[in-house]
This record gives structure tokens, C-alpha cells and sequence, in this order.
């Protein structure tokens, strides 16, 4: 059995050391690549990432590893580090400084560590089951937001629900009482701070959403996919957090009700 204080120090030095490579990268010329999805990818991104595979295989070389750039090793071992080095690289390419680094500790599937690292903010969320998250060491907490009608809501892009998932985007704009956009893993630690009420994208990849379920949770948050279900790595990447129950649970009826009017 892990001690999660011990992997929780050990995220935390890896952090330390990849936000130095991001602050060394940033805002100075680098070759920009396209992937399939014509997502952005960048030298930056890839040697952090070898930076935090190579730590985690001296620390823990029983562990698997699941990371964006550098795929999966060992998946079918009980514990698996999730790790995305640059979440928001459109960000990060275009010299804004709303880009992080992420982090989970998965225990046969499910999170037991997350963390936000915001390195150009000198900021970082982390949770870990059975404790309070923690910004900057200090405990937070999510909003006692408990109906659409009040709550504050993020979603990255409008854009990524364009076609047969336009009518959520429809639903969440119509319902909340302030919706922004932008800021990829930072609306997640903006809501465990209590900033914001409720969070909801698609399309994401495991590297994206599991490093977060712990840092909502811990902070009192309630997080899922857009079914209520417990996130993983097989989750569909839709994904609902929200800062209390009732919230959460109200954001779940419209997008059932959307479902059925579909099948109808």
C-alpha cells in the first residue's frame, strides 16, 4: 500500500521541477507541431513529460504511466500515474499564461492524488483521498452554489459542441447566470477555490479529467460524466463538476431531459 503523503511530496518536487522547464520554454520561439486532431504539441510539452516519466520510474518503478505525449506503459499495474506536462497548449503557444501541469495517482482505477500546477501563477491545487485540497498549502473550498439559476460556469469552448451536442452548450447558457470560457484545467481549480460554481466539457482524454477528480472532491465538489458515473480511464471524456450536490444533480436533469427529447 502507498503512503499518499509520501506521493503527494514526491508530485509536488516533480511539479517544482517540471514548471521550471515550462517558465524556461515560455514565450521564447518554439517549433509548433500538429497532431491528428490538430491539437498543438511543442518541445516543451515532450521533455517535461520525459522529465516526469523518468522521475516516476526511479520512484516508483512498479508503476504504470499514463501520460499525453509519451503514451502508456504498464497499465495493468495496480497504481498508475496520469500525466498531461502542458494542459492548454493552445495557451502556452500563444503566450498566455492559463496553462498547467496535471497530476493523478490512480489505485486500481481510481484517483487518489490530483494535481493543478499553475506554474507561470506560482499557484497549485492538490487533493488527496481522505483530506481537505489544498491551494499553496492553505485548505479550500467550493461554493455552497446550489441552483443554475445562480451559479457562475466555464466551459472551454463553445466551439467543441458544435453538431449533435449544440443543444447542451444551448441548455448550459440558457440556465447559469454567468458563463465564461476558457482557461482549460484552471476552471477546475478556480471551482475547488470557490470561484466558480460549475464546470462542463466534452471531449476530453483521461489525461485531462482524472487529474482533477480529486482536487474537486477534496474541496467538496461533486464530479462525473455527463451520466452521473464515476470518471476513469474508459469515461466517454464528457465531464460535469460542480460545487455542491444539488448543483450537480440539476445540471444531470437537463442533460438527461436533453437525452430523452433526443430519443423521442
Amino acid at each position: 500500500m502507498i503512503n499518499l503523503a509520501d506521493a503527494l511530496a514526491f508530485a509536488n518536487r516533480s511539479a517544482d521541477e517540471a514548471g521550471g522547464i515550462a517558465r524556461d520554454y515560455f514565450r521564447n520561439t518554439l517549433d509548433v507541431e500538429h497532431k491528428d486532431d490538430d491539437s498543438p504539441v511543442t518541445v516543451a510539452d515532450r521533455a517535461i513529460e520525459e522529465q516526469l516519466r523518468l522521475r516516476i520510474k526511479g520512484a516508483y518503478p512498479d508503476h504504470g504511466i499514463y501520460g499525453e505525449e509519451h503514451g502508456v506503459e504498464n497499465l495493468d499495474r495496480s497504481y498508475v500515474w496520469v500525466i498531461d506536462p502542458i494542459d492548454g497548449t493552445k495557451s502556452f503557444v500563444t503566450g498566455h499564461p492559463l496553462f498547467g501541469g496535471l497530476t493523478a495517482l490512480l489505485q486500481d482505477g481510481t484517483p487518489q492524488l490530483g494535481q493543478i500546477d499553475m506554474p507561470m501563477l506560482g499557484e497549485r491545487w492538490c487533493g488527496v483521498a481522505g483530506a481537505q485540497t489544498t491551494m499553496n498549502g492553505t485548505p479550500v473550498q467550493t461554493s455552497d452554489c446550489r441552483d443554475l439559476a445562480s451559479a457562475y460556469a466555464y466551459t472551454t469552448d463553445p466551439l467543441l459542441f458544435a453538431g449533435h451536442k449544440q443543444p447542451v452548450f444551448d441548455a448550459l447558457r440558457n440556465s447559469v447566470r454567468l458563463l465564461r470560457f476558457g482557461g482549460d484545467c484552471y476552471t477546475y481549480a478556480l471551482l475547488a477555490s470557490g470561484y466558480c460554481d460549475l464546470v462542463l466539457e466534452t471531449g476530453l482524454e483521461p489525461y485531462d479529467y482524472l487529474p482533477v477528480v480529486q482536487v474537486i472532491q477534496g474541496a467538496g465538489g461533486v464530479i462525473s460524466d455527463w451520466h452521473g458515473q464515476p470518471l476513469g480511464i474508459a469515461s466517454s471524456g464528457d465531464v460535469l463538476a460542480a460545487a455542491t450536490p444539488e448543483l450537480h444533480a440539476e445540471m444531470l436533469a437537463k442533460l438527461n431531459e436533453l437525452r430523452e427529447t433526443k430519443a423521442a
